[in-house]
């Protein structure tokens, strides 16, 4: 029938056509059993509905049905549904029966096509008849290339050992391995797509066995050229696949398959961004599990997913945007759902591009998958769920379209048809009534997919209007040479005079330091773009205080300009550069700690995560230990210089969320403190055990130890103790062990158990103490130890009692109400919670303990209290934080003997709480001083945040200090003639 006249026709008169044509051939010749003819026949009828409905939606599937020679088997085949689960394994076996007798290439060319055919054939089937969802279809796809891949492999390597012999390296027979790109990488493969293909072999050597040996690169380049013959000529029978070669190194140009050792060379030196791209999808289709395969996947993955947050990534997605509209423009591409404006594409580079920059620090995202990939975005609060949730949707729906659109013709195919029948055989199979109602629809789809991606790609500056005149003096300001009257007349809509001259005098004398720093062009650009945006948002957000706040921003400005990735960050992030403005306005330490640390920056992508922190100790601190632990899992644990940093490096990230979150006031001051120091528990937990081993590993174990026990226990003083660790604040430690006194360790190198727990104690010292990099991970204090700076590093938990008994002094006892176990065994904290309730309890002459509270706060007044210092210090001053401390310390200390349960608790809210409860202090003592405390600490954590260490006098502080001041001469005034006040 002619070409025109079969378009002619409905779908249903096409459908008509098949059917009659397919009953036709189940009554003829070609088969001969009539009993096979019968079951044929009963087949079709049993099927006709279904088969009409098919036939009518996709022409492939009517030629491959209408063959004269097909037999029962195939049609049956076709007609029962493809696996939902297990598609490799099934396709596997379908393959080795198709290649059970073939004996020779030609052979397996027929047996390849044919097998193919009909596996794609039942697929078709299933989808037109949306008996399967696009999804399970996608992976069918994707799973059937695999197998026809690999199949052909295989037969075609054996076939090669026996002419050549085998190849072989240092250890054994070498194999050629085969990347799939793209979507057959991605297990997404659409239904007539052609296959990106990158061959690799392990390494050079030669063949061994054969008639001739030749060097493995020739054995490997002829398997490669037999198997793309394999796949990819065009027989009577068609083609498995177009194979398409051109995104291996060098292109056209290289090598058809290189060695390991050249291809990390090639992608260390020449790879390109488009390249990266390419590989985020990268996937080794016979992959063995060998270390072969390990070792190719360590070289692509450092290529593709950057340790670093990798921002030039969008520069790179910009110029492929504009290459593919010009490709678009030049075949004049139109009604095209992959390459046009919101089409496949442009949901793939979305989620690739969040993957190659996010997707070095988070292992969520290296995944081949497009939709796992959009799901781990939102997961990890990456992109809003809304977002990715429209967009797989979205992406699916074309994805149905285009699949329906190939399995018409079995061509490749992604644009929308002309003809009457393919746009009702469309409609038919996507379940709209009308054309026109499906274009809506699509329209719909492709604009919410091209808003989302020109979001992801718009650069900061085309958010700006040309009407925007505050942007344009901020273009001006940095990128003209104006003089300071100009500049204060460009800003005099939105900024004082002193302010504008302020940001001048600061902005010269940046330029100036800039001019004697080399950096790149591509980082100058960078620069050039950037400073606008942040003059831009500091002007509107802080007009009153734009030049402290610009200063601090230039300081961290400063410390990136040499780290571009950092630069990008914040030109392609307004929400970045809006939370940094924010927290350099807010906090001077917080600046500096960035400007120190640069790396803090990356968690300015998370600003919600950064606002609204869990409050509740015990979920921070299992969310501390979770995040830890995934940390240091990808960390060997023999390398103490990487554990020290990633210590470092969590602590510093952890601290900015708390201090970002307590800056927007989504925190009390009660839950920094308690997330300051579970933090450090957590940190002191993991650094225990990291020592432990590395001494164990030396010395073996103290012998009195059984199963997974220490011996060892780390007790914390102090603001630790107390749960009232602030930003920047030192840890008070003491060290405990139980061995008795003649044990030794059971290693190579045996030492006495004593000196092994000292050089443990040493050991976790080091770890906390030095600095690398990233800092100090914190400074400590280990002078509340018995007999101080003079006593052992590491004390026995009964000299420890026993010094508490015989020699400390009050002082010491009043540290110890602020002491409690952090970590260790549990059996030896428990002794030490014992001994600290032994001690505390013991009964006291309250006169002379008064006595030595008071000269013991005087003494540390005189010793530490600045007498030039205008301001005040919130902490040693009178009526200040250390004066509520010491109260509390004495009622414990005092009272504890007689009262149950005063000893429970080391914070000092609970145990005026405490005091109340047992009727020492009365509730309105207890709440005063509870609320002046909470005050005061506020006050000195904001100081710290400001990089300050002194308060101003305030109306409000006198009061407050009046307040403490009062309690305490009602608690310690006796008799009148005391003066400590």
């Amino acid at each position: 029938m002619p070409r025109d006249e079969q378009n002619s026709m409905t779908n249903v008169e096409r459908a008509e056509k098949h059917w009659h044509q397919l009953l036709s051939h189940s009554g003829t010749s070609s088969i001969e059993n009539n009993n096979e003819n019968n079951d044929l026949t009963a087949l079709l009828e049993g099927n006709k509905d279904n088969l009409l409905t098919a036939l009518a939606s996709s022409e492939f599937l009517a030629e491959f049905l209408t063959q004269p020679s097909l037999s029962f088997k195939s049609v049956e085949n076709v007609t029962t549904a493809p696996p939902n689960n297990n598609a490799e394994d099934f396709y596997t076996q379908r393959i080795l029966e198709w290649l059970d007798n073939v004996k020779t290439e030609d052979e397996l060319l027929v047996a390849l096509r044919q097998c193919r055919n009909e596996e794609m054939a039942r697929i078709t089937y299933a989808d037109v008849l949306n008996l399967q969802t696009i999804s399970v279809s996608l992976a069918q796809v994707s799973a059937l290339a695999d197998c026809l891949i690999t199949a052909a492999y295989k037969w075609l390597y054996q076939d090669a050992c026996k002419r050549y012999g085998s190849p072989m390296g240092e250890n054994g027979p070498l194999q050629m391995y085969i990347l799939g790109m793209g979507k057959l990488g991605g297990r997404e493969l659409n239904f007539s797509s052609d296959i990106d293909l990158i061959f690799a072999y392990p390494e050079k050597g030669d063949t061994q066995g054969g008639r001739k040996s030749i060097e493995n690169q020739q054995f490997f380049t002829k398997l490669a050229q037999k198997l793309i013959q394999a796949l990819n000529k065009v027989t009577t029978h068609g083609q498995v696949y177009r194979v398409d070669m051109r995104l291996r190194p060098f292109g056209d140009s290289g090598p058809l398959v290189m060695h390991f050792a050249a291809m990390e060379d090639y992608y260390q030196d020449q790879g390109r961004h488009w390249e990266r791209f390419a590989m985020v999808k990268a996937r080794i289709i016979n992959d063995d599990g060998s270390n072969d395969t390990q070792t190719l996947k360590d070289i692509l993955k450092p290529f593709t997913f950057r340790r670093y947050l990798d921002f030039t990534t969008l520069d790179a997605l910009r110029n492929m945007k504009k290459l593919i509209a010009t490709e678009i423009r030049r075949r004049k591409l139109s009604n095209n759902i992959k390459l046009g404006a919101g089409g496949i594409r442009e949901v793939e580079f979305f989620a690739q591009s969040f993957q190659l920059i996010h997707g070095g620090r988070e292992p969520k995202l290296q995944s081949k998958s497009l939709l796992t990939t959009l799901n781990a975005l939102s997961e990890l609060g990456i992109v809003e769920s809304s977002v990715t949730e429209q967009l797989s949707e979205n992406y699916l729906f074309l994805r149905k379209i285009e699949h329906t659109l190939q399995q018409s013709r079995d061509k490749q195919t992604q644009t929308l048809p002309d003809s009457e029948w393919e746009q009702q055989a469309l409609i038919n199979v996507l379940g709209f009534k009308h054309y026109d109602d499906f274009l809506a629809k699509l329209n719909i789809a492709m604009e919410q997919i091209h808003g989302h991606f020109n979001e992801l790609v718009e650069e900061s500056h085309e958010t700006h209007s040309e009407e925007d005149e505050l942007f344009s003096a901020c273009l001006d300001a940095w990128q003209l040479e104006l003089q300071s009257d100009e500049f204060v007349d460009a800003f005099s809509d939105h900024l004082s005079r002193k302010e504008a001259m302020g940001i001048f005098d600061t902005l010269v004398e940046f330029k100036d330091t800039q001019r004697n720093y080399r950096m790149g062009q591509r980082g100058e650009d960078t620069l050039s773009k950037l400073l606008p945006e942040i003059l831009y948002v500091l002007v509107i957000q802080h007009p009153n205080n734009s030049v402290q706040v610009l200063s601090r921003l230039l300081g961290v400005i400063e410390a990136i300009t040499g780290r571009t990735t950092y630069l990008d960050l914040l030109l392609e992030n307004p929400d970045v550069l809006k939370q940094l403005v924010k927290l350099c306005e807010r906090s001077g330490w917080v600046a500096q700690e960035i400007k120190r640390f640069p790396l803090l920056l990356d968690e300015l992508l998370t600003p919600l995560y950064l606002g609204q922190q869990n409050t509740d100790i015990v979920t921070s601190k299992r969310e501390y230990e979770q995040d830890l632990r995934q940390t240091m899992l990808r960390i060997e644990q023999d390398d103490v210089e990487l554990l020290m940093d990633a210590w470092r490096q969590f602590k510093l990230c952890q601290q900015l969320r708390i201090a970002a979150s307590d800056i927007s006031d989504s925190l009390p001051i009660a839950n920094v403190s308690d997330k300051l120091t579970v933090l450090a528990e957590v940190i002191l937990e993991n650094i225990l055990s990291a020592a432990w081993m590395q001494m164990s590993e030396r010395y073996g174990t103290p012998s009195h130890l059984e199963g997974t026990d220490k011996g060892f226990g780390v007790i914390g003083y102090g603001k630790l103790g107390g749960y009232e660790l602030g930003y920047g604040s030192d840890l008070d430690l003491v060290f405990l062990h139980n061995a008795p006194s003649s044990i030794t360790t059971n290693g190579k190198k045996q030492i006495e158990a004593q000196q092994f727990y000292i050089k443990l104690a040493q050991r976790i010292m080091h770890l906390l103490n030095t600095k690398t990099l990233f800092g100090q991970l914190y400074e400590t204090d280990l002078r509340l130890r018995p007999s101080g700076n003079a006593g052992l590093l590491c004390c026995h938990v009964t000299g420890f009692e026993k010094y508490q008994n015989e020699e400390a002094w009050t002082w010491e006892h009043q540290a110890l109400v602020r002491a409690r176990a952090i970590c260790g065994d549990h059996s030896l904290l428990n002794q030490f919670n014992d001994v600290r309730k032994r001690i505390l309890t013991k009964p006291r002459d309250k006169a002379a303990l008064a006595d030595d509270v008071c000269k013991m706060r005087t003494k540390m007044r005189d010793h530490l209290l600045s007498k030039t210092q205008q301001k005040v210090d919130l902490k040693q001053c009178v009526g200040g934080i250390t004066d509520i401390e010491f109260m509390t310390q004495y009622w414990v200390l005092a009272y504890s003997h007689d009262t149950k349960g005063l000893t429970q608790y080391t914070d000092n809210l609970r145990i005026l709480e405490s005091a109340v409860e047992n009727s020492i202090i009365e509730s309105s003592t207890a709440k005063g001083l509870q609320k002046a405390y909470l005050k005061l600490r506020e006050q000195y954590h904001h100081l710290t945040l400001a990089d300050s260490k002194f308060a101003d006098q305030t109306e409000e502080l006198d009061e407050i200090r009046e307040q403490v001041k009062t309690h305490w001469k009602m608690l310690f005034f006796n008799p009148p003639a005391r003066t400590d006040f």
